[in-house]
């Protein structure tokens, strides 16, 4: 039987979004965030020939600075003051997560609560300015050297150029880590997913207009088209059903006796989900699959090494190589990224801890084992679901030229940040419901009179 959250959750009207006047106020500022957001991706970069840039993205749109140009919603390709995007800050934050896992002061600061969660958040902010000062530099040595027709995309290279592009890169990433955790804290959902959402959204008609005029260029069946869009729905029916799915434990809590009354036990259920990893995993496998072919693209300007664009071609997209090793990579991302995030023996701690166990497991070492063992099984299935959900759209971008927009990173991010900030959207509104009972009650600040 459903629980009355669950119903009340079921019965929700969008139209009472109208009487909810903090959850209008949160979905304005979200809004409004936003838009700030995709102007601050037409603001250019100084001292870039535009026409030049053009020519270079336009050659090497298929390797790694398609996928991250995908991701900062176009701002790369223009080069702006959000070319960085809030990558950056998602690489600090990964790093400080394995810290946390692998140095023991990381680990102590982890479980200090709420100080120890701001402590970390500081570390992940000067993390996200050494990463993007780092970047910046490198893609202003990059832009030096990167040349079309003979002509460089940096009109004046030099220093000064160098300088001004990493403290306006900075200076840009910085504003957006703000952004998106303003967006968390006052908006609603999380502020960093919604500035990546916005971007592929943002970049989605335009992909839709280069399919169609593709088709026309090759000739496409006339059932093409709509055969991509079927195929793109089921894509994303499927994403649903898979992130939605979990393994639910039963935890059982024995009789406690509260001064001279007697509770009686309590159940509850712990829910391991399918893919706990989330986009990791192929965002990383297809970074580090794709630096090998934008290298060598640049090097064939200047007369690379032939080695390098054998190699290249090898790791191409739908050919074998490449199939294999972003297969290995993702498994190999889900079960590292998985046991970062979830620690079995801390939560078998915590469930002896507080009187907690699984019915015919012994607690402690024993849960521990158990709750590894049902997790290993999970990530062997989460690895494949990722595996077969990016490997179809490589196949139709090797066979038909089809964006990254519909590729199955893009599709994960979009519908897993969807799913989020509707959630938060529906919490927002059960709370709003209750308040109104509540008041009807009298029963408001406790008063139950």
């Amino acid at each position: 039987m459903a629980s009355a959250a669950e119903q009340l959750a079921a019965n929700l009207n969008f139209g009472a979004i109208a009487k909810a006047t903090e959850l209008k106020k949160r979905i304005w500022f979200t809004l409004g965030a936003l838009i700030v957001y995709r102007l601050g991706t037409y603001i250019p970069l100084p001292g870039i020939d535009p026409v030049v840039l053009n020519q270079i993205f336009s050659q090497n749109s298929q390797g790694i600075l398609g996928m991250f140009n995908m991701f900062s919603g176009g701002a790369l390709q223009r080069m702006t003051i959000f070319a960085l995007n809030i990558m950056p800050y998602i690489s600090a934050s990964i790093i400080v997560q394995l810290m946390t896992s692998i140095s023991p002061s990381f680990a102590a600061l982890k479980k200090e609560g709420e100080a120890g969660r701001k402590k970390l958040n500081q570390y992940t902010r000067y993390g996200t300015v050494l990463l993007t000062a780092l970047q910046a530099y490198g893609l202003a040595v990059g832009l030096e050297h990167m040349s079309a027709g003979g002509m460089s995309a940096a009109i004046d290279p030099g220093f000064f150029f160098r300088a001004t592009t990493v403290i306006t890169l900075i200076g840009g990433t910085m504003f957006l880590m703000w952004l998106g955790e303003q967006i968390t804290s006052r908006g609603v959902g999380n502020g960093i997913s919604l500035i990546i959402f916005a971007g592929i959204i943002a970049e989605l008609p335009r992909a839709l207009a280069g399919t169609f005029q593709l088709s026309v260029a090759q000739n496409w069946n006339v059932f093409a088209i709509p055969a991509l869009l079927l195929f793109v729905a089921g894509v994303i029916y499927v994403i649903v059903y898979m992130e939605r799915a979990q393994r639910r434990i039963l935890i059982q809590y024995p009789k406690r006796q509260v001064g001279m009354k007697i509770t009686q036990g309590e159940s509850s259920h712990l829910p391991l989900k399918l893919n706990t990893a989330g986009v990791i995993p192929p965002i990383f496998a297809s970074s580090l699959l794709l630096m090998p072919m934008t290298l060598a693209s640049f090097s064939a300007q200047g007369g690379g090494p032939e080695w390098l664009t054998t190699m290249t071609s090898m790791l191409g997209h739908g050919q074998p190589l490449y199939i294999v090793f972003y297969v290995l990579g993702i498994v190999f991302f889900s079960f590292f990224y998985t046991a970062v995030v979830f620690n079995p023996e801390d939560t078998a701690d915590n469930l002896k801890k507080y009187g907690g166990f699984i019915p015919g497991i012994r607690p402690g070492k024993n849960t521990a084992e158990y709750l590894d063992f049902v997790l290993t099984r999970l990530t062997v299935l989460g690895a494949i679901y990722l595996s077969v959900l990016c490997l179809l759209p490589e196949i139709l971008i090797s066979e038909f030229a089809v964006p990254f927009y519909f590729g199955g990173t893009s599709l994960l991010i979009v519908v897993n940040v969807t799913m989020d900030t509707v959630g938060q959207i529906h919490s927002h509104l059960m709370a709003h419901q209750y308040e109104g009972l509540i008041k009807k009650a009298k029963l408001k600040g406790g008063r139950g009179k």
